[in-house]
């Protein structure tokens, strides 16, 4: 049987085996992501709702606020990564933006006016920025080399994990026990001192103040330096990645009903999260470069689909088709990154990350909107299956970790 097998039996399809081999700390930082998810979830798809009938605010105000949030968050994830290098301390910073996250996110339940709530929108999202960089830093500090992709991938499967309870929590909260948003807003406090107690007892980093040259500071450009293939691949790639909303809309469009839609979205979550704790540990064995080319060529092929294709039969199953392109590249191309460059200069080339993605997602859904309304659906679908196929040939100039310098 699987489960009476060594520990040390290659196959990806043992969870127990490789998972029990995993550092305690990401094990730990995996649960803080789930049970932090799970706040964030909590409130987030209730927020429109929230913003427009109780506090009477309009698309714009929306727009603002999300727009402010994640321009903050961006610029900040490179700030706290760099600034982790150079304290060689990444644990303070996760704990200080993990902390004033699950601090500001439950008192949106106070709020009387929408500039109340764009203030701690903005404090939610600074949050995020000061701990991203420096966490996944952290991750690969404390996680071998042979199982660093599966060390990403199991944190993404439970971060997904909490993405999937969170909305589900608040429909119990307010259908089956009758509460009201604002209580439900102020019940996510309880996942959010969870996940500060977990941070304080049980995630642990190793001591960086002593190193030798391998692991010396770098600054910002010599992280750029290995990565700059890497980055523009994709940053060409981001721009034809616009929001999931756009592929909901289609689906919309082909007939399938709203309660429908809402369970696909579930169900594709849930694809996420075993495609993502596979697909890290695949990644250790079949190589970082296979699994990208192969998670991009399925996200162009995805979009080739919706904007070729005519059904809603062949809708529905590419979606959920496409949650398998999540596993093959989301820790994949973490685990690239700690593959590339010096543990001394980790952070900063998370923040550079970072700021590439963030950068490209706000111009890449304007754009596929604005083909969209111009020409038709098929027309915004083919453009991004185009730049994701383009990407994907520029991957081929990314360097193996072995020749990566310094």
């Amino acid at each position: 049987m699987i489960t009476n097998r060594s520990v040390d039996t290659p196959g990806i399809l043992q969870p127990m085996t490789w998972y029990r081999r995993l550092p305690r700390t990401v094990i730990m930082l995996g649960f803080v992501s789930l049970f932090t998810d799970l706040s964030s979830e909590m409130i987030y798809p209730l927020l429109p709702v929230f913003l427009t009938n109780v506090l009477g605010a309009g698309p714009a105000a929306l727009g603002l606020i999300e727009g402010t949030a994640e321009a903050t968050a961006s610029l900040l994830k490179l700030a706290s990564g760099w600034l982790s290098d150079r304290t060689r301390k990444r644990k303070p910073l996760v704990t200080i933006g993990y902390g004033i996250a699950s601090l500001a996110r439950p008192l949106i339940g106070l709020a009387t006016a929408w500039p109340a709530v764009l203030a701690l929108r903005f404090t939610d999202r600074t949050g995020k920025g000061i701990r991203t960089s420096p966490r996944d830093a952290l991750l690969a500090d404390v996680t071998p080399d042979e199982l660093r992709g599966a060390a990403y991938g199991v944190h993404r499967a439970m971060d997904h994990a909490g993405a999937v309870l969170g909305p589900l929590a608040a429909v119990v909260l307010l259908r089956a026990l009758g509460l009201g948003m604002r209580t439900v807003f102020l019940l996510a406090a309880i996942p959010g001192a969870i996940v500060l107690a977990i941070l304080v007892f049980g995630v642990h980093e190793p001591d960086r103040t002593h190193r030798d040259d391998s692991t010396r500071l770098g600054s910002l450009r010599e992280a750029a330096g290995p990565l700059r293939p890497f980055l523009t691949a994709l940053l060409i790639f981001t721009l034809g990645n616009s929001t999931d909303a756009f592929l909901l809309l289609r689906l919309t469009g082909a007939g399938v009903g709203a309660a429908a839609v809402a369970g696909l979205w579930a169900a594709h979550n849930l694809v996420r999260m075993l495609a993502n704790w596979f697909g890290g540990r695949l990644s250790d064995r079949a190589g970082r470069r296979p699994m990208m080319l192969t998670g991009w060529t399925l996200y162009a092929a995805v979009y080739a689909v919706f904007a070729l294709g005519h059904g809603r039969t062949v809708f529905i199953i590419t979606f959920l088709v496409y949650g398998l392109y999540f596993g093959l590249t989301e820790p994949v191309e973490k685990a690239w990154i700690a593959d590339l460059v010096p543990a001394g200069g980790r952070g900063a080339a998370f923040g550079l990350y970072h700021l590439t993605v963030g950068l490209a997602a706000l111009p890449a859904s304007v754009l596929f909107g604005a083909i969209w309304k111009i020409w038709d659906a098929p027309a915004a679908f083919g453009a991004g299956a185009i730049l994701a196929a383009a990407a994907s040939l520029m991957l081929i100039r990314v360097p193996h970790p072995e020749q990566r310098q310094g």
